[in-house]
């Protein structure tokens, strides 16, 4: 059974149109702890791990594990080879990636406390060292039709952004994190949004954290996006026009929760270029997430398409 879906998982990936992730690539360096630390405050930390991660990397581990053509560009510092190592273990072509020397890898410190939840500490590094001249030359590569995926952890999102609209490509931005560049973004170019309540809160300035409101702030601030909003414990909602279709989540024992929103963006996307209604593309994305968040670590928790096929709950 195993191999028959190995084999049409194959199939998928050479008939669909090529995904390019413009994304970040991380060295994350997680501790776990008791609770969250808070100003002052000084505590030892249970344990400590090395992973790869980045919301740029983490995305296209998940749709390369859901079977897409995707292809990854960015850069790293040179202790950061091995994460080329880990994209293509999970079939995602890094011809696109840069080495840089004298420019260290980006990197984070999370904390991960006992309830599973995290917080996190971003440099940017190499990824805020990406190029004009990089820009064009790597999606000269792609055509209209190809699919962009995006995050806020590179620079020159702008360019990138009016370029790949210009070559007719369709574009995935998830704003994370989010600050002011967002707002001087071509956010009308967005074919498909995912945002968290903080995030929508801030992008339509609407206060409240609470479904009943941001769903139709969301509705009125993009009405010819389609915009994905999660909202962790209370699920997520698909907006477009005037539909919006909820989707609760599929309760498991939560144990890290830190790559859970990119493996939901990069199953939910895999889902609609398979065909799958928003509805389905959603189910599909939340049993992804259930499993990430059940597991350690960033893209080490990222499960396969086979994994999610197989999921019960």
């Amino acid at each position: 059974m195993a191999a028959l879906i190995n084999c049409n998982f194959e199939k998928v990936r050479e008939s669909m149109v090529k995904v390019l992730n413009f994304g970040s690539l991380n060295i994350d360096y997680v501790y776990r702890v008791d609770h969250i630390l808070v100003r002052g405050e000084t505590l030892l930390s249970e344990d400590r791990k090395v992973y790869a991660g980045g919301k740029g990397l983490n995305q296209s581990v998940a749709l390369g594990r859901a079977g897409l053509d995707v292809w990854h560009a960015g850069n790293v510092g040179e202790e950061g080879r091995f994460l080329l190592d880990i994209l293509q273990d999970a079939h995602v072509n890094t011809d696109f990636v840069r080495v840089l020397k004298d420019i260290p890898c980006g990197h984070t410190v999370i904390q991960n406390d006992r309830d599973g939840d995290n917080c996190i500490l971003l440099f940017g590094g190499a990824n805020q060292c990406v190029t004009g001249e990089q820009i064009e030359d790597v999606l000269g590569h792609f055509q209209a039709g190809d699919v962009l995926v995006l995050q806020n952890e590179v620079n020159r999102l702008d360019e990138i952004m009016n370029l790949a609209h210009e070559r007719g490509m369709k574009i995935v931005l998830n704003p994370s994190p989010i600050n002011q560049q967002i707002f001087m973004l071509p956010l009308q170019y967005v074919d498909y949004l995912f945002v968290n309540e903080i995030e929508a809160g801030l992008l339509t300035d609407t206060k409240s954290r609470d479904a009943s409101e941001l769903v139709p702030a969301l509705h009125k601030r993009f009405g010819d996006t389609n915009v994905i909003l999660t909202l962790g414990g209370e699920g997520s909602w698909y907006i477009s026009g005037d539909m919006s279709i909820h989707q609760d989540i599929f309760k498991v024992h939560a144990v890290d929760t830190t790559a859970a929103g990119d493996t939901f963006s990069g199953y939910f996307i895999t889902g609609i270029l398979q065909g799958k209604k928003p509805e389905e593309a959603l189910s599909l994305a939340s049993k992804a997430a259930a499993i990430a968040v059940s597991r350690r670590g960033a893209a080490p928790s990222i499960p396969t398409m086979e994994e999610v096929m197989q999921f019960s709950y």
